[in-house]
């Protein structure tokens, strides 16, 4: 495993690690992976970049979504408006993030700095430790979050 790639900002391509998303799937019924590549999709369903969720409407492939974004803070910050989007047209999507709580998109789309509390619709997860994504024997050089978007 290339882990100065991890380290750096050149691929967004990192597999959720199993673990994780199966401990979510027991909540929550994932119908389709809105971010993902043929080899590391989490769902039968799934979108590649090539497809481009972000134009698609992802309630038409059913009710909840598994989301673990490209972590580039332009696209990152898209993923998440367009979660917050899908919220309001009745789609859940579950997202693993990177806990960067003092990012612009983390106040615009997950928390509320003025009311002290989750957005309407969001719930954050904090989850313990650092994560290992796609196999790497080097753990991720932040923590992580799960954040899911409620209708």
């Amino acid at each position: 495993m290339n882990t100065a790639l991890m380290f750096s900002s050149k691929s967004d391509e990192w597999a959720t690690p199993q673990a994780t998303f199966d401990t979510l799937a027991r909540e929550f019924p994932f119908a389709v992976d809105l971010a993902a590549t043929a080899e590391n999709a989490k769902c039968r369903q799934f979108i590649t970049a090539h497809q481009n969720a972000l134009t698609r409407d992802w309630w038409e492939y059913g009710d909840y979504g598994w989301l673990n974004p490209p972590y580039s803070r332009g696209l990152c910050a898209k993923f998440l408006e367009k979660a917050a989007d899908e919220r309001r047209k009745g789609f859940t999507t579950v997202a693993l993030l990177p806990a960067r709580t003092d990012t612009q998109m983390f106040h615009q789309y997950v928390y509320n700095a003025s009311q002290w509390q989750a957005r309407d619709g969001v719930e954050i997860r904090f989850l313990p430790g650092r994560l290992r994504f796609g196999g790497s024997t080097n753990a991720a050089p932040f923590p992580s979050m799960v954040v899911v978007f409620t209708p």
